[in-house]
């Protein structure tokens, strides 16, 4: 079910953006009941303004309020929350979708009020995202589903420190999934394709892997395509000799998460790191 408060967006960046494009498209929010505050004009906020939403009111609506989501890059989100305090009503939620700023850390702020994080990937634009949930509530945890649930696959996470480790896989694994796909174009084209016909090929292929139904093990889904002495299955080998994708991998979730707990203050040993 969708959210059916007010609701009040500080900050409309990529991820911003792509959580108030999927609130329009899904109808999961009555625009008349939005509030963004941004410090420049965006397509989204243009697009949601057209539709009724509040862009940049007198702080003073804020009071109506029942869901805080945070969408400011993290260096800045106690400068850009410090002005809203005293119009928040003392039971809004705050719904953190910012990388690597603990729960604790927004508390020393908001006070008692509800504290839920989230980790929504910009698929959430075309209501195809998945988003990390975590919360010591299960009050809040039920907010930041109604929030999502209509543009997410919204997965509940034990424990906070698991924030950072869903970041790494999830909220940057599109990046990766990008990045192969640019590598398996230009492979493409240095095997002869031109640069047009490479890039569709390869995007293609990544979208009818991406169309496969979530029922079956990702090794029967490579099996279905890799029949034993084909194609695929040399190139499989090719990709992973001794062990290369699983490590590069490894290692981009192991950079992506230690940066996470950078960003959060914290201080993990070497061993930490990988765990």
């Amino acid at each position: 079910m969708a959210f059916d408060g007010t609701i009040a967006l500080i900050g409309c960046g990529r991820l911003g953006s792509a959580i108030v494009e999927g609130w329009l498209a899904k109808g999961a929010v009555d625009p008349k009941r939005l509030i963004i505050i941004s410090p420049s004009d965006k397509p989204a906020t243009t697009a949601a303004k057209a539709a009724g939403a509040r862009i940049n009111p007198p702080f003073s609506e804020l009071a109506e309020v029942g869901a805080v989501v945070l969408g400011v890059k993290p260096a800045k989100w106690r400068e850009a929350s410090d002005p809203l305090l005293e119009a928040l009503s003392a039971t809004a939620a705050i719904v953190s979708v910012m990388a690597g700023v603990r729960a604790g850390s927004l508390s020393e702020l908001f006070g008692d009020r509800p504290i839920v994080r989230a980790m929504p990937t910009t698929g959430v634009a075309s209501g195809q995202g998945v988003a990390a949930v975590w919360s010591a509530t299960q009050a809040a945890r039920a907010i930041a589903h109604d929030l999502f649930e209509p543009l997410a696959d919204v997965i509940d996470l034990n424990e906070e420190a698991q924030m950072d480790v869903a970041t790494a896989v999830a909220g940057s694994g599109p990046a990766y999934v990008h990045a192969f796909t640019r590598a398996l174009a230009a492979g493409g084209q240095a095997a002869g394709l031109d640069e047009a016909s490479a890039l569709r090929l390869a995007r293609g292929a990544v979208r009818s892997a991406a169309s496969a139904g979530a029922d079956e093990t990702l090794d029967a889904l490579i099996a279905r395509v890799a029949s034993p002495g084909g194609t695929t299955e040399a190139g499989l080998r090719a990709l992973n000799a001794a062990d290369a994708l699983d490590k590069a991998v490894g290692a981009a979730v192991t950079a992506a998460l230690k940066r996470a707990r950078e960003l959060a203050g914290d201080q993990p040993s070497g061993d930490d790191i990988g765990r």
